[in-house]
């Protein structure tokens, strides 16, 4: 019988503990930098700490949401861009707390990979730390996973985890919504994290690489015109909010677009008819749409076609709304109005210009 050989290690197997903790060491600046009234712990702990009343709240009610950014992330390991994707995976989680009227308090990732490379990491986590500045939540800790076996080498995923509160009786939709109320369109930064599977269906299908210049980009290449981060509408929206007591409901325009998305913050007998003629479409999704050959209601049930968040607003408050969201730097404009429910939540008027 053959003696049984010594010295086989975790690291051998394909985990290296070493980048781990190298990769912890490069991002504590980055997380030390989204501090904020609630949180001032370090990572490294084993579990992140959040302080409600030094927050400021007195009554509050949590609201949880954890995303991803789906095959967004394709582009981003194709191209060997990583420095963004982490503000998208903070954008659709936080979008989706500001909606129910829920100011972002704290935010945990989730990054698995088949093998680390600790300079990778920090730059995706560096993207991480900026979307929590810009949402003014605090990075409190995550977990990074090293799998070989289950990632291809270059390979990696991510989730996100963000938890905010609203003092009781604050939370959107409110219960007041009537036939008359205005819509108001707040501008995407583009294609956001939605519809990543079509989009890279087309660019194969138009023999177009990461590397080439984007055609409805200036000075952009492919890679980088398709990985403009998501927007964080946070600060402006509460701002909003809080200024205004105007806003009665706000719909995130993820994937499903307008149909899937605005019925789900109206009650059961309104709809909203929405006037595409107002729309301004940014040149990707005209772009994507005719190389394509992507039917105009396909496009809107895809992608956010130019609108990244729709709220409904009292008529005679819209343009106050609109006036505080314009001051704190989104493009806003009335698409529509809440009508009686007959048939479709959403009823489309004219035609959008794709």
């Amino acid at each position: 019988m053959s003696k049984r050989q010594n010295g086989l290690t975790y690291a051998a197997a394909g985990v290296d503990i070493d980048a781990g903790n190298a990769m912890v060491e490069k991002i504590k600046p980055l997380v030390r930098s989204t501090r904020r009234p609630g949180a001032d712990g370090e990572i490294g702990g084993f579990g992140g700490l959040f302080d409600l009343k030094a927050a400021g709240f007195v009554d509050p009610i949590l609201v949880a949401a954890n995303d991803g950014v789906g095959t967004k992330l394709k582009i981003a390991i194709e191209s060997g861009k990583h420095d963004t994707i982490g503000i998208d995976l903070v954008a659709m989680c936080v979008n989706d707390l500001v909606v129910q009227g829920a100011e972002p308090l704290f935010f945990l990732d989730y990054f698995a990979t088949g093998k680390l490379d600790p300079d990778q990491g920090a730059s995706i986590v560096a993207g991480i730390a900026e979307g929590c500045r810009q949402a003014g939540c605090a990075l409190i800790g995550g977990e990074t996973a090293e799998m070989p076996g289950l990632y291809r080498e270059g390979d990696y995923d991510l989730a996100g985890f963000a938890v905010g509160a609203a003092e009781r009786g604050q939370l959107l939709p409110s219960d007041d919504i009537v036939e008359g109320d205005v819509l108001l369109g707040i501008a995407s930064s583009g294609l956001h994290s939605n519809g990543f599977s079509l989009v890279r269906r087309i660019v194969e299908q138009a023999g177009v690489s990461w590397q080439d210049p984007a055609p409805f980009a200036v000075k952009q290449t492919m890679a980088e015109a398709l990985l403009e981060p998501t927007r964080i509408y946070v600060k402006s929206i509460l701002k909003a909010i809080r200024g205004t007591h105007g806003i009665k409901a706000l719909a995130h325009i993820t994937g499903g677009g307008f149909p899937d998305n605005i019925p789900r913050v109206l009650p059961a007998d309104f709809a909203a008819e929405v006037d595409l003629d107002t729309i301004d479409v940014p040149p990707v999704f005209s772009w994507l749409a005719q190389t394509g050959g992507v039917a105009a209601n396909e496009m809107m049930r895809t992608f956010n076609c130019g609108i990244g968040m729709v709220t409904v607003v009292a008529r005679g408050q819209a343009a106050q709304v609109a006036a505080v969201l314009q001051e704190a730097g989104e493009t806003v404009a009335p698409i529509g109005r809440i009508v009686p429910r007959r048939d479709a939540g959403v009823i489309y008027r004219g035609s959008i210009s794709l």
